[in-house]
């Protein structure tokens, strides 16, 4: 009886120990149905802050993304394919999102970095400030014969200086009796004209076209287009000229000299927007060293806009190269801009191109019956670099409200990318109304820019045309 009992007993036992075996080898070889694995996460505790602390959303509740990444509420801008590796970001002026792609990723935003570098000048200088060229002598003017009796130097750093700029200076000279220097033309090695970088040409450029007999043709024809555009045409009488019996040179100029005048440039305002217009790489660098370069115009972006550094590092001021920012960045750029431009009562439309309206690289698009006048904002082209990128940011206006939006496309062809910007800015105007034109002063950018003028050491400033 013990015996059979203590049979019973072992045999329960193997079959309690057979089930258990069972049961756990089943775990091991197959997940339990409509369960997920459990991951415990170690070294996480305090948890840790996004790669986006600073740069956070207000007042949106996106949908889970589809099934080509993008977040939105819109059905149709979710149906839209995006070509290429992209990040597209579209907000409100409050900051609630419109719709969403990859907007925490890094990509090269071409030459929207010249958002950056206009903002920063602009912050740092503000609107209103203009370039000086100063003109000096260390001799003598004998105004019964028209000689200055020295030699004559020049020292600036405008961007913008000119061959109209040039022939300004020896009207200037004519009206102050001076025909003839008798010295050297001498030039600052900080001096640019022609957009050149060699302070050398610059100089030679300017000894060229302040003498009438030196001048070419097409300096000519950009002094008559300024007094044209400056509301002069007809006050000036004869061709104004100032010859050397020196040479030209390019060195520093002594503490010890007098000052004949100042040639002052357009406002940086105007300047900015011919930049934006026409996505000039010199102006930009230029101004970008105004401010110390690349790292400092990305410095001061970073600090004054709240944008964490690892989302935007700049390799230049104009956005050739290797420059890196996400859309949530920029976006956030834009939003300070627009919010510094308003307290000078100024738009995007006064330091970027309007679509269809102003020359340069947005002359041609945005440009139908509809849409002409709704679209403000900075284009990005790098046929080679990244694999190809092209960029569009800015501000859209519809029938129902203004919005920022922000279009990074990478690796891929720029015609390809630059037909999806026009689609999809279209297809978001769609979604509030349709497009509707900003209110906007068309001003031709030559006359922003012939807004020029002379000063003097004593006195009051007498102006190109204001």
């Amino acid at each position: 009886m013990i015996r059979s009992k203590t049979k019973s007993a072992n045999w329960l036992f193997v079959a309690v120990i057979t089930v258990v075996v069972s049961v756990v080898s089943f775990s091991q070889s197959s997940a339990p149905p409509l369960l997920q694995d459990i991951k415990v996460q170690t070294n996480t505790y305090p948890p840790q802050p996004s790669s986006t602390p600073l740069v956070q959303k207000t007042g949106s509740s996106m949908p889970i993304p589809s099934s080509n990444g993008i977040r939105t509420l819109f059905p149709a801008l979710a149906e839209v394919e995006i070509p290429g590796y992209s990040g597209v970001l579209v907000e409100s002026l409050n900051g609630s999102v419109v719709v969403e792609s990859n907007p925490g990723m890094l990509f090269n935003p071409a030459s929207n970095v010249k958002i950056a570098t206009s903002y920063a000048v602009l912050k740092t200088f503000g609107p209103d400030f203009r370039f000086m060229t100063s003109v000096y002598t260390d001799g003598v003017i004998d105004r019964t014969t028209g000689t200055l009796n020295g030699n004559l130097y020049v020292s600036g750093k405008d961007p913008m200086f000119g061959a109209e700029h040039g022939v300004t200076l020896a009207h200037e000279l004519n009206k102050m009796g001076i025909r003839t220097v008798t010295g050297d033309l001498i030039v600052t090695d900080n001096f640019a004209m022609y957009y050149s970088g060699s302070s050398v040409a610059s100089a030679n450029a300017l000894f060229a076209t302040l003498d009438a007999s030196k001048r070419s043709a097409a300096a000519t024809r950009n002094w008559l287009n300024f007094l044209a555009y400056s509301g002069r045409s007809g006050q000036v009488i004869g061709n104004p000229s100032v010859s050397f019996t020196g040479g030209v040179y390019v060195q520093g100029i002594p503490s010890s000299l007098q000052l004949l005048f100042t040639h002052e440039s357009a406002q940086l305002k105007e300047i900015v927007k011919v930049t934006m217009c026409y996505s000039n790489n010199f102006l930009s660098e230029r101004l970008g060293d105004m401010l110390g370069g690349a790292f400092a115009v990305a410095r001061i972006v970073q600090l004054n806009a709240g944008i964490p550094p690892n989302e935007f590092s700049l390799q230049t001021s104009s956005g050739l190269g290797y420059n890196r920012v996400t859309p949530n960045a920029m976006m956030r750029l834009l939003h300070v801009l627009r919010d510094d431009m308003a307290r000078y009562k100024m738009t995007f439309a006064d330091i970027m191109p309007v679509a269809g309206i102003d020359k340069g690289t947005l002359e041609n698009r945005f440009d139908s019956d509809f849409a002409v006048g709704s679209v403000v904002g900075k284009t990005g082209t790098l046929p080679n670099t990244d694999g190809g990128v092209s960029a569009l940011a800015g501000e859209i206006n519809t029938r129902n409200g203004r919005y920022l939006f922000v279009i990074f496309n990478q690796r891929g062809g720029v015609a390809k990318f630059r037909a999806f910007q026009n689609n999809f800015v279209s297809l978001v105007q769609g979604q509030f109304g349709g497009a509707a034109p900003m209110t906007y002063n068309a001003l031709p950018l030559e006359t922003r820019l012939a807004r020029t003028k002379i000063s003097y050491p004593a006195g009051p400033s007498r102006y190109g045309n204001e």
